[in-house]
Protein backbone atom coordinates (compact mmCIF):
# COMPACT_ATOMS: atom_id res chain seq x y z
CA UNK A 1 0.00 0.00 0.00
CA UNK A 2 1.62 3.15 -1.18
CA UNK A 3 1.96 5.99 1.42
CA UNK A 4 1.32 9.84 0.71
CA UNK A 5 4.09 12.17 2.24
CA UNK A 6 3.31 15.95 2.42
CA UNK A 7 5.29 18.74 0.61
CA UNK A 8 6.29 20.24 4.29
CA UNK A 9 6.96 17.34 5.07
CA UNK A 10 10.71 17.44 7.00
CA UNK A 11 13.32 15.60 4.91
CA UNK A 12 11.29 17.72 1.19
CA UNK A 13 11.89 20.94 3.32
CA UNK A 14 15.71 19.12 4.14
CA UNK A 15 16.27 18.56 0.33
CA UNK A 16 14.93 21.89 -0.80
CA UNK A 17 17.88 23.52 1.37
CA UNK A 18 20.41 21.80 0.34
CA UNK A 19 19.28 22.63 -3.51
CA UNK A 20 19.26 25.99 -2.52
CA UNK A 21 22.57 26.36 -0.49
CA UNK A 22 24.02 24.54 -3.36
CA UNK A 23 22.94 26.97 -6.24
CA UNK A 24 23.73 30.06 -3.64
CA UNK A 25 27.52 28.63 -3.39
CA UNK A 26 27.54 27.78 -7.59
CA UNK A 27 26.04 31.56 -8.05
CA UNK A 28 29.08 32.87 -5.56
CA UNK A 29 31.50 31.08 -7.28
CA UNK A 30 31.06 32.48 -10.68
CA UNK A 31 30.88 36.21 -9.03
CA UNK A 32 34.11 36.01 -7.89
CA UNK A 33 35.15 34.35 -11.22
CA UNK A 34 33.95 37.17 -12.82
CA UNK A 35 35.25 39.62 -10.50
CA UNK A 36 38.81 37.96 -10.74
CA UNK A 37 38.62 37.83 -14.75
CA UNK A 38 37.74 41.92 -14.89
CA UNK A 39 40.05 42.48 -12.04
CA UNK A 40 42.87 40.20 -14.66
CA UNK A 41 41.72 42.61 -18.29
CA UNK A 42 42.12 46.01 -16.09
CA UNK A 43 45.52 44.97 -15.23
CA UNK A 44 46.46 43.89 -18.69
CA UNK A 45 45.24 47.26 -20.12
CA UNK A 46 46.81 49.04 -17.66
CA UNK A 47 50.13 47.32 -18.17
CA UNK A 48 49.96 47.68 -21.55
CA UNK A 49 49.38 51.37 -21.38
CA UNK A 50 51.87 51.70 -19.15
CA UNK A 51 54.37 49.66 -21.56
CA UNK A 52 53.33 51.87 -24.86
CA UNK A 53 53.95 55.06 -22.56
CA UNK A 54 57.76 53.50 -21.88
CA UNK A 55 58.07 53.13 -25.69
CA UNK A 56 56.81 56.40 -26.49
CA UNK A 57 59.30 58.38 -23.82
CA UNK A 58 62.10 56.39 -25.45
CA UNK A 59 61.33 56.43 -29.13
CA UNK A 60 59.83 60.31 -29.02
CA UNK A 61 61.46 61.98 -25.84
CA UNK A 62 58.96 65.04 -25.07
CA UNK A 63 60.35 68.76 -23.93
CA UNK A 64 59.01 70.81 -22.00
CA UNK A 65 56.29 73.07 -22.76
CA UNK A 66 57.61 76.43 -23.97
CA UNK A 67 56.06 79.54 -23.69
CA UNK A 68 52.97 81.00 -25.88
CA UNK A 69 54.52 82.99 -27.92
CA UNK A 70 52.05 84.52 -31.00
CA UNK A 71 53.10 84.53 -34.52
CA UNK A 72 54.31 87.54 -35.99
CA UNK A 73 51.78 88.80 -38.88
CA UNK A 74 53.92 89.98 -41.77
CA UNK A 75 52.68 93.53 -42.97
CA UNK A 76 51.29 93.25 -47.13
CA UNK A 77 53.03 95.50 -49.62
CA UNK A 78 50.55 98.11 -50.89
CA UNK A 79 48.17 96.15 -53.76
CA UNK A 80 49.43 96.25 -57.33
CA UNK A 81 48.16 98.22 -60.13
CA UNK A 82 45.65 95.81 -61.65
CA UNK A 83 43.93 93.95 -58.54
CA UNK A 84 43.33 97.93 -57.51
CA UNK A 85 41.65 98.00 -60.75
CA UNK A 86 39.87 95.46 -60.57
CA UNK A 87 38.64 96.21 -57.03
CA UNK A 88 37.41 99.50 -58.09
CA UNK A 89 35.55 97.82 -61.08
CA UNK A 90 33.95 95.61 -58.61
CA UNK A 91 33.14 98.08 -56.20
CA UNK A 92 31.40 100.26 -59.34
CA UNK A 93 29.35 97.85 -61.13
CA UNK A 94 27.75 94.83 -58.45
CA UNK A 95 25.16 96.52 -57.50
CA UNK A 96 23.62 96.49 -60.51
CA UNK A 97 23.23 93.12 -60.69
CA UNK A 98 20.79 91.25 -59.42
CA UNK A 99 19.91 87.53 -58.59
CA UNK A 100 16.92 86.09 -60.09
CA UNK A 101 14.24 83.19 -58.75
CA UNK A 102 11.78 81.78 -60.91
CA UNK A 103 8.69 80.00 -59.75
CA UNK A 104 6.62 76.93 -61.36
CA UNK A 105 3.10 76.43 -60.70
CA UNK A 106 2.78 72.56 -59.20
CA UNK A 107 -0.49 70.94 -57.79
CA UNK A 108 -0.76 68.73 -54.58
CA UNK A 109 -3.01 65.87 -55.35
CA UNK A 110 -3.83 65.25 -51.81
CA UNK A 111 -5.15 68.74 -50.58
CA UNK A 112 -6.55 69.39 -54.14
CA UNK A 113 -4.92 72.86 -54.29
CA UNK A 114 -2.23 74.79 -56.70
CA UNK A 115 0.85 75.50 -54.84
CA UNK A 116 4.20 77.73 -56.09
CA UNK A 117 7.06 75.98 -55.61
CA UNK A 118 10.89 77.28 -56.66
CA UNK A 119 11.72 76.66 -60.09
CA UNK A 120 15.27 77.80 -60.47
CA UNK A 121 17.76 80.21 -59.99
CA UNK A 122 19.61 83.01 -62.32
CA UNK A 123 21.36 86.35 -62.84
CA UNK A 124 20.36 89.49 -64.68
CA UNK A 125 21.12 93.06 -64.87
CA UNK A 126 19.43 96.48 -64.90
CA UNK A 127 19.25 97.41 -68.54
CA UNK A 128 17.68 101.40 -67.18
CA UNK A 129 16.50 103.57 -64.60
CA UNK A 130 12.62 102.18 -65.64
CA UNK A 131 13.13 98.97 -64.13
CA UNK A 132 14.08 96.72 -67.27
CA UNK A 133 15.84 93.84 -66.35
CA UNK A 134 18.00 91.78 -69.04
CA UNK A 135 18.79 88.10 -68.39
CA UNK A 136 18.63 84.70 -70.49
CA UNK A 137 15.35 83.21 -71.97
CA UNK A 138 16.23 79.80 -70.33
CA UNK A 139 16.48 81.32 -66.76
CA UNK A 140 12.80 82.38 -67.12
CA UNK A 141 11.07 79.60 -69.54
CA UNK A 142 8.49 77.80 -67.81
CA UNK A 143 8.39 80.02 -64.78
CA UNK A 144 4.72 81.11 -63.72
CA UNK A 145 6.39 84.07 -61.65
CA UNK A 146 9.88 85.94 -61.10
CA UNK A 147 11.11 87.73 -58.25
CA UNK A 148 14.02 90.05 -58.04
CA UNK A 149 17.05 89.95 -55.54
CA UNK A 150 18.72 93.62 -55.69
CA UNK A 151 21.86 94.57 -54.09
CA UNK A 152 20.12 96.01 -50.72
CA UNK A 153 18.13 92.39 -50.49
CA UNK A 154 15.69 93.70 -51.50
CA UNK A 155 12.82 91.43 -53.27
CA UNK A 156 9.97 92.53 -55.83
CA UNK A 157 8.05 90.83 -58.24
CA UNK A 158 8.84 91.29 -62.28
CA UNK A 159 6.34 91.04 -64.92
CA UNK A 160 7.50 89.70 -68.53
CA UNK A 161 8.08 92.42 -71.27
CA UNK A 162 9.24 90.39 -73.75
CA UNK A 163 11.44 87.38 -74.78
CA UNK A 164 13.89 86.11 -77.69
CA UNK A 165 14.23 82.56 -77.32
CA UNK A 166 16.45 82.40 -80.44
CA UNK A 167 19.05 84.63 -79.28
CA UNK A 168 18.43 83.23 -75.46
CA UNK A 169 16.97 86.58 -74.19
CA UNK A 170 14.48 88.12 -71.90
CA UNK A 171 13.75 91.08 -70.17
CA UNK A 172 11.51 91.77 -67.49
CA UNK A 173 10.40 94.69 -65.52
CA UNK A 174 10.25 95.32 -61.99
CA UNK A 175 8.09 98.26 -60.89
CA UNK A 176 9.43 100.72 -57.76
CA UNK A 177 13.11 99.65 -58.40
CA UNK A 178 15.55 101.29 -56.16
CA UNK A 179 16.11 104.81 -57.50
CA UNK A 180 19.89 104.42 -56.30
CA UNK A 181 20.66 101.99 -59.08
CA UNK A 182 22.34 102.50 -62.00
CA UNK A 183 22.10 100.78 -65.43
CA UNK A 184 25.11 98.63 -66.49
CA UNK A 185 26.79 100.96 -69.35
CA UNK A 186 26.65 98.87 -72.92
CA UNK A 187 29.89 98.17 -74.74
CA UNK A 188 30.15 96.50 -78.29
CA UNK A 189 31.82 92.72 -79.34
CA UNK A 190 32.46 93.35 -83.10
CA UNK A 191 36.24 95.32 -81.72
CA UNK A 192 36.61 92.20 -79.39
CA UNK A 193 40.18 90.95 -79.45
CA UNK A 194 41.18 87.12 -78.27
CA UNK A 195 43.17 87.32 -74.78
CA UNK A 196 41.29 90.28 -73.76
CA UNK A 197 40.68 90.29 -70.35
CA UNK A 198 36.82 89.85 -69.15
CA UNK A 199 35.36 89.90 -65.56
CA UNK A 200 31.55 87.61 -65.01
CA UNK A 201 29.96 89.01 -61.89
CA UNK A 202 26.47 86.70 -61.27
CA UNK A 203 25.02 83.68 -58.10
CA UNK A 204 26.55 80.74 -59.15
CA UNK A 205 25.26 78.04 -57.12
CA UNK A 206 22.95 80.69 -55.64
CA UNK A 207 26.20 82.51 -54.04
CA UNK A 208 24.87 86.17 -54.85
CA UNK A 209 27.77 88.49 -56.35
CA UNK A 210 30.56 86.00 -57.13
CA UNK A 211 33.35 87.39 -59.31
CA UNK A 212 35.29 85.81 -61.78
CA UNK A 213 37.59 86.71 -63.88
CA UNK A 214 39.42 85.48 -67.55
CA UNK A 215 39.93 86.22 -70.32
CA UNK A 216 38.13 86.26 -74.04
CA UNK A 217 39.22 82.71 -75.93
CA UNK A 218 37.36 82.56 -78.66
CA UNK A 219 35.38 84.59 -80.85
CA UNK A 220 32.49 84.07 -83.61
CA UNK A 221 31.37 80.87 -82.03
CA UNK A 222 27.73 78.97 -83.17
CA UNK A 223 25.88 77.89 -80.05
CA UNK A 224 22.64 75.72 -79.79
CA UNK A 225 19.75 77.90 -79.49
CA UNK A 226 15.81 77.78 -78.66
CA UNK A 227 14.31 76.39 -82.16
CA UNK A 228 17.38 75.21 -83.87
CA UNK A 229 18.59 78.24 -84.86
CA UNK A 230 22.00 78.74 -83.80
CA UNK A 231 23.28 81.86 -82.07
CA UNK A 232 25.68 83.63 -84.42
CA UNK A 233 29.10 85.18 -82.83
CA UNK A 234 29.02 84.32 -79.36
CA UNK A 235 31.84 85.21 -77.20
CA UNK A 236 33.79 82.20 -75.69
CA UNK A 237 35.60 82.89 -72.45
CA UNK A 238 37.56 81.13 -69.26
CA UNK A 239 36.26 82.83 -66.80
CA UNK A 240 34.21 80.43 -64.43
CA UNK A 241 30.68 80.69 -65.42
CA UNK A 242 28.31 77.97 -63.30
CA UNK A 243 24.71 76.84 -63.05
CA UNK A 244 23.43 80.51 -61.87
CA UNK A 245 25.44 82.29 -63.54
CA UNK A 246 23.36 82.37 -66.38
CA UNK A 247 21.52 85.67 -67.36
CA UNK A 248 24.83 87.77 -65.68
CA UNK A 249 26.87 90.04 -67.55
CA UNK A 250 30.16 89.89 -69.04
CA UNK A 251 32.51 92.63 -68.93
CA UNK A 252 35.27 94.36 -69.97
CA UNK A 253 37.89 95.85 -67.92
CA UNK A 254 36.21 99.19 -68.36
CA UNK A 255 33.22 97.76 -66.80
CA UNK A 256 31.19 98.05 -70.07
CA UNK A 257 29.02 94.61 -70.72
CA UNK A 258 30.15 92.93 -73.76
CA UNK A 259 27.93 89.80 -73.35
CA UNK A 260 25.31 87.88 -71.44
CA UNK A 261 26.63 84.82 -69.96
CA UNK A 262 24.45 82.37 -71.22
CA UNK A 263 25.91 78.95 -71.30
CA UNK A 264 29.01 76.49 -70.79
CA UNK A 265 30.30 73.61 -72.18
CA UNK A 266 31.12 70.88 -69.22
CA UNK A 267 30.71 67.17 -68.93
CA UNK A 268 30.22 67.27 -65.18
CA UNK A 269 27.66 70.66 -65.89
CA UNK A 270 30.30 72.82 -63.29
CA UNK A 271 33.17 74.94 -65.43
CA UNK A 272 35.28 73.28 -66.84
CA UNK A 273 37.15 76.93 -68.33
CA UNK A 274 34.72 76.83 -71.53
CA UNK A 275 32.01 79.21 -71.28
CA UNK A 276 29.88 81.47 -73.71
CA UNK A 277 28.06 84.70 -74.00
CA UNK A 278 25.39 86.02 -75.89
CA UNK A 279 27.33 89.08 -78.07
CA UNK A 280 26.42 92.65 -76.85
CA UNK A 281 25.73 93.61 -80.76
CA UNK A 282 23.43 90.84 -80.64
CA UNK A 283 22.04 92.22 -77.34
CA UNK A 284 21.98 96.01 -78.14
CA UNK A 285 19.49 95.23 -80.79
CA UNK A 286 17.56 93.01 -80.24
CA UNK A 287 16.50 94.35 -76.03
CA UNK A 288 15.10 97.77 -77.48
CA UNK A 289 12.60 95.19 -79.66
CA UNK A 290 11.79 93.48 -76.91
CA UNK A 291 10.89 96.43 -74.91
CA UNK A 292 8.96 97.93 -77.57
CA UNK A 293 7.33 95.00 -79.10
CA UNK A 294 7.60 91.82 -76.62
CA UNK A 295 9.45 90.23 -79.58
CA UNK A 296 12.58 90.48 -81.76
CA UNK A 297 12.05 92.37 -84.81
CA UNK A 298 12.75 89.92 -88.02
CA UNK A 299 12.21 90.20 -91.74
CA UNK A 300 9.95 87.16 -92.84
CA UNK A 301 7.95 86.41 -96.11
CA UNK A 302 5.07 85.19 -94.68
CA UNK A 303 5.54 81.34 -95.13
CA UNK A 304 5.38 78.88 -92.23
CA UNK A 305 7.52 75.53 -93.31
CA UNK A 306 6.75 71.93 -93.04
CA UNK A 307 8.87 69.61 -90.18
CA UNK A 308 12.73 68.80 -91.55
CA UNK A 309 12.32 65.27 -90.76
CA UNK A 310 8.36 65.21 -92.96
CA UNK A 311 11.14 66.61 -95.94
CA UNK A 312 13.88 64.30 -95.56
CA UNK A 313 11.54 60.75 -95.54
CA UNK A 314 10.04 62.50 -98.56
CA UNK A 315 13.38 62.95 -99.85
CA UNK A 316 13.29 66.58 -100.88
CA UNK A 317 15.91 69.02 -100.85
CA UNK A 318 14.91 72.36 -99.55
CA UNK A 319 12.61 73.66 -97.35
CA UNK A 320 9.14 72.36 -97.87
CA UNK A 321 6.31 75.34 -97.84
CA UNK A 322 3.40 74.64 -95.51
CA UNK A 323 1.26 77.42 -95.50
CA UNK A 324 1.46 81.01 -96.63
CA UNK A 325 0.09 83.51 -94.97
CA UNK A 326 -2.89 85.99 -95.99
CA UNK A 327 -1.53 89.96 -97.26
CA UNK A 328 2.04 88.16 -96.80
CA UNK A 329 5.44 89.17 -99.29
CA UNK A 330 4.60 84.67 -100.00
CA UNK A 331 1.10 85.50 -101.38
CA UNK A 332 1.97 88.43 -103.07
CA UNK A 333 4.25 86.59 -105.50
CA UNK A 334 2.15 83.84 -105.73
CA UNK A 335 4.42 80.56 -103.26
CA UNK A 336 1.91 77.99 -103.25
CA UNK A 337 1.26 76.28 -99.87
CA UNK A 338 0.72 72.86 -99.48
CA UNK A 339 -3.06 72.11 -99.92
CA UNK A 340 -5.08 69.04 -99.08
CA UNK A 341 -7.91 67.84 -102.11
CA UNK A 342 -11.62 68.24 -100.60
CA UNK A 343 -12.76 65.91 -102.97
CA UNK A 344 -10.19 63.26 -102.87
CA UNK A 345 -8.27 63.75 -99.72
CA UNK A 346 -4.89 63.43 -101.78
CA UNK A 347 -2.11 65.78 -100.52
CA UNK A 348 -0.98 68.44 -102.73
CA UNK A 349 3.32 69.38 -102.00
CA UNK A 350 3.63 73.38 -102.08
CA UNK A 351 6.82 74.88 -103.32
CA UNK A 352 9.99 73.89 -102.15
CA UNK A 353 11.83 76.79 -101.60
CA UNK A 354 16.07 75.80 -102.65
CA UNK A 355 17.82 79.07 -102.43
CA UNK A 356 17.72 82.07 -101.40
CA UNK A 357 19.93 84.95 -102.67
CA UNK A 358 21.62 82.14 -104.42
CA UNK A 359 22.36 80.23 -101.40
CA UNK A 360 21.11 76.95 -100.78
CA UNK A 361 19.15 75.92 -98.12
CA UNK A 362 18.65 72.52 -96.31
CA UNK A 363 16.63 73.25 -93.47
CA UNK A 364 14.16 75.75 -92.12
CA UNK A 365 16.65 76.79 -89.90
CA UNK A 366 18.89 77.67 -93.07
CA UNK A 367 15.83 79.81 -94.49
CA UNK A 368 15.70 81.97 -91.13
CA UNK A 369 19.56 82.51 -91.15
CA UNK A 370 19.35 83.57 -94.54
CA UNK A 371 16.53 86.01 -94.27
CA UNK A 372 18.08 87.62 -91.09
CA UNK A 373 21.17 88.95 -93.27
CA UNK A 374 18.59 91.63 -94.56
CA UNK A 375 16.74 93.96 -93.20
CA UNK A 376 12.69 94.31 -93.70
CA UNK A 377 12.01 96.50 -96.53
CA UNK A 378 14.77 94.92 -98.50
CA UNK A 379 14.90 92.63 -101.89
CA UNK A 380 15.66 88.98 -101.78
CA UNK A 381 15.66 86.50 -104.77
CA UNK A 382 14.17 83.03 -103.53
CA UNK A 383 14.11 80.13 -105.94
CA UNK A 384 11.79 77.52 -105.67
CA UNK A 385 10.82 74.24 -107.62
CA UNK A 386 7.40 74.00 -108.31
CA UNK A 387 6.34 70.62 -110.48
CA UNK A 388 9.77 70.02 -111.06
CA UNK A 389 10.16 73.51 -112.39
CA UNK A 390 12.70 75.93 -110.98
CA UNK A 391 11.81 79.46 -110.33
CA UNK A 392 13.34 82.85 -108.81
CA UNK A 393 11.05 84.86 -107.20
CA UNK A 394 11.39 88.40 -106.27
CA UNK A 395 10.44 89.36 -102.94
CA UNK A 396 10.15 92.42 -100.80
CA UNK A 397 10.49 91.55 -97.26
CA UNK A 398 8.17 91.99 -94.47
CA UNK A 399 8.64 92.78 -90.62
CA UNK A 400 7.23 90.08 -88.39
CA UNK A 401 5.46 92.87 -85.67
CA UNK A 402 3.44 95.64 -86.70
CA UNK A 403 3.86 98.91 -85.18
Amino acid sequence: METYEPDDSPARLRAQRLADHRRERGTRLWSRLLSLLVAALVAAVAALSYRVYRLESVALPREQPAKLVPRVITPREELGVSEKARIALFERTWRSVVHITTLAVRSDPFRLNVLEVPRGTGSGFIWDQQGHIVTNFHVIAGASQARVTFADQRTLPAELVGLSARNDLAVLRVKAMPSNLKPLPLGTSHDLVVGQDVIAIGSPFGFDYTLSTGVISGLGREIEGAGGLPIIGALQTDAAINPGNSGGPLMDSAGRVIGINTMIFSPSGASAGVGFAVPADTVARVVPELIAYGQEVRPVIGVEPADDALTQRLGLPGVLVRKVHPGSPAEHVGIVPTQVQPMTGEIMLGDLIVQVDGADLRKAADLYLQLEKHKPGETVAITVLRNGESKTLSVTLARNVRD
